[in-house]
């Protein structure tokens, strides 16, 4: 029997976005969401969760747009020169990664620290994706996908559909 997943992203983002994951849950239409650690409604999206025993919750990691978990000094190569956040935009990443600027060591940290802070918050992560789709690049890929095996992550959200797939195993 072939299942549709309905996910919805950005999940603790704002609390409109929340209470619109969960109306959509409640009416049968999404069945899973990624949840951002450095959301500013957070801890609203874990109490809300915590009532939805049939959500699927994942992490949406964060690498574009927001600011990290991890200390900045901790991980330089991941924000836009002269701040403390990560680059602003997808395209800004995308150049940043094709000059070799993202150290796989910091991508890998960062993505540890959102999975354990989710963790901690007593969410049981069923996947994980990345905000704005950076994890599409293979430079950032394989780091997340090591990070998501140390915490017993078996599962990524792939945004395409592509001829004969890519098995979870191949990219580590």
């Amino acid at each position: 029997m072939k299942r549709l997943i309905v996910n919805a992203d950005d999940f603790g983002l704002t609390h409109g976005v929340n209470r619109a994951i969960i109306a959509c849950h409640e009416r049968g239409i999404v069945s899973s969401t990624t949840l951002m650690a450095t959301g500013a409604r957070f801890d609203e999206a874990v109490a809300l969760a915590s009532q939805m025993p049939r959500l699927s919750v994942g992490c949406h990691v964060v690498l574009v747009d927001g600011s990290p978990l991890l200390p900045p000094s901790k991980v330089r190569s991941l924000l836009a020169p002269g701040t403390e956040r990560f680059y602003h935009s997808i395209g800004e990443v995308l150049q940043a990664v094709a000059l070799g600027r993202f150290r796989a060591e910091e991508v890998e940290a960062e993505a540890s620290a959102q999975f354990a802070y989710l963790k901690s918050a007593g969410v049981s992560i069923s996947h994980f994706d990345a905000h704005k789709h950076t994890h599409m690049f293979p430079s950032i890929l394989k780091p997340l996908l090591r990070a998501a095996a140390a915490h017993e992550i078996r599962a990524v959200r792939n945004p395409f559909e592509a001829p004969g797939g890519v098995s979870f195993r191949e990219m580590l």
